[in-house]
């Protein structure tokens, strides 16, 4: 078989450095054989030609002499880029006439694909050279690359390059006690706690198996049917008929979570002195989401707004911390980017450890403002780069509400659950019982980690949570954390 303008004829007028059309009797000639005929080329078509091969088929036979040698590597790339035509030459089509057949002599060539495969062929993989970049298919976008570490400061621990640290993965998902109830019917739960209640004595165990059982939605939808069937306020009966801790959590279960919250803020700052605690762990473990409606909640509830509230109770760099994390707008992205992760961890270091005193503000901006997976980078880069875990360096440098606030966002973002387990365990730990925190967590963690808590919390103090709250309390509001705790570890 022939193959049109192959071989080429003597150096003539035609542009193509031959005559027009082929010789007499072309020898039939494969890509394969092309060195054996690589006398009857000349120089020029055949540079061309070898580049032309190696774009169109990403690296096929090229005859030796093609390219002047380039000692210890491999020829140069061409002008243009492998696949182009050298300059003053038509673009060609790999050793195949162009598509839609040959044009006539003198004539431009026909409209075609430029460094594509030939017709009928399938599309070779590409080739790379050393030193070049990936070579891609016909539309596939290029690979992006990572851009360079900052540079490091001569006092700061040197990196040795780009590492994805080792991240602990975040739960997702329902991981709570309760949960919906199947056959969920409000008007009988409203009848049934309207019997619990009605004439002498109080019936608590139907009451906590009721409300024990059923979502905090649920909740609100038998407020709403008892008050349909019975014209009487469900929660001012419930106030009526229970009392001490077992009334204050069941209270707490007929809330809204962001209603609860909004009301434990205002507790937490009522009257002389600040439950910082209880600021903090709500500030620094809930969602964007959820805190954005908590402003919208707490200034229709109490016609003030959350931060005026923080404002009127804090000071210093633990009011800033504070009024950071009320604004709900921690970037929420999945994706680390490892050059910002480098810059944060060097320049919480400069902050800190590297220098006598503390810039606060520095701490604050990244702990409040960048997204839980980049800080879990960041907190794992600073222990390898730093050899100090991130609360360490942060127990030195801070002290008093500060130091507490800043390890409280340092513990949600590393493991929530475990945060909770430990402010769990101090809220029982020694005499007497913080009962406040214990039913705002048991409460408000419910539908949210709580069995996630329970195993943190076998896994770091040897005993089941519900052992512990078996022992610290009594009566019926143990009855109903412990329904809320949903069973033994």
């Amino acid at each position: 078989m022939s193959y049109p303008g192959y071989p080429p004829a003597a150096p003539g007028s035609s542009p193509w450095g031959g005559a027009a059309c082929p010789p007499s009797n072309p020898p039939p000639i494969g890509l394969e054989n092309v060195a054996g005929y690589a006398a009857q080329f000349n120089p020029s078509y055949m540079a061309g030609m070898a580049s032309n091969l190696a774009g169109t088929f990403g690296g096929t036979y090229v005859p030796q002499g093609a390219y002047p040698s380039t000692p210890g590597g491999y020829p140069p790339v061409p002008p243009g880029g492998f696949g182009q035509s050298p300059s003053g030459q038509q673009p060609s089509y790999g050793g195949y006439p162009p598509p839609g057949g040959n044009p006539p002599s003198g004539m431009p060539s026909y409209p075609g694909y430029p460094g594509g495969p030939a017709p009928g062929q399938p599309t070779p993989p590409p080739m790379n050279y050393p030193g070049q970049p990936p070579a891609t298919y016909p539309g596939q976008q290029p690979m992006p690359n990572y851009p360079p570490g900052p540079a490091v400061n001569p006092s700061v621990p040197s990196y040795g390059g780009i590492t994805v640290p080792t991240v602990p993965p975040v739960t997702h998902g329902n991981r709570g006690t309760i949960t919906e109830a199947p056959g969920f019917d409000p008007l009988k739960d409203a009848e049934v706690l309207r019997k619990a209640m009605k004439g002498l004595g109080t019936d608590e165990q139907a009451i906590i198996d009721c409300l024990g059982s059923r979502s905090n939605k649920q909740r609100q939808q038998i407020i709403l049917s008892f008050k349909t069937a019975y014209g009487k306020d469900l929660i001012k009966d419930l106030k009526s008929e229970l009392s001490g801790n077992f009334e204050k959590t069941i209270l707490a279960m007929m809330k809204t979570p962001v209603m609860f919250d909004a009301y434990e803020i205002k507790e937490a700052i009522k009257g002389i002195g600040t439950d910082e605690n209880c600021l903090i762990e709500i500030l620094a473990s809930r969602s964007n989401e959820h805190i954005q409606e908590l402003n919208r909640v707490y200034k229709a509830e109490f016609k003030k707004t959350l931060e005026e509230a923080i404002k009127s109770d804090t000071s210093g760099h633990f009011q800033r911390l504070l009024i950071s994390l009320s604004q709900g707008n921690r970037d929420e992205s999945t994706s680390v980017d490892m050059a910002l992760v480098q810059k944060d961890v060097q320049e919480l270091y400069a902050a800190g450890e590297n220098r006598l005193g503390t810039d606060e503000s520095k701490f604050n901006a990244i702990l409040c403002a960048r997204s839980r997976a980049h800080l879990r980078a960041v907190f794992s880069e600073y222990q390898r780069m730093c050899n100090r875990d991130i609360e360490k360096s942060i127990c030195r440098e801070m002290s008093g509400d500060l130091e507490k606030g800043m390890l409280a966002v340092v513990k949600c973002l590393k493991n929530t659950p475990a945060f909770f387990a430990e402010r769990l365990q101090k809220a029982m730990k020694g005499a007497g019982t913080k009962d406040r925190t214990l039913i705002r967590i048991m409460v408000s963690r419910s539908e949210v980690d709580l069995l996630d808590i329970r195993a943190e919390y076998k896994r770091m103090y040897g005993r089941s949570l519900y052992a512990d709250i078996t022992g610290d309390t009594s009566g019926d509001y143990r009855k109903i954390l412990l329904k809320l705790c949903g069973g033994n570890d």
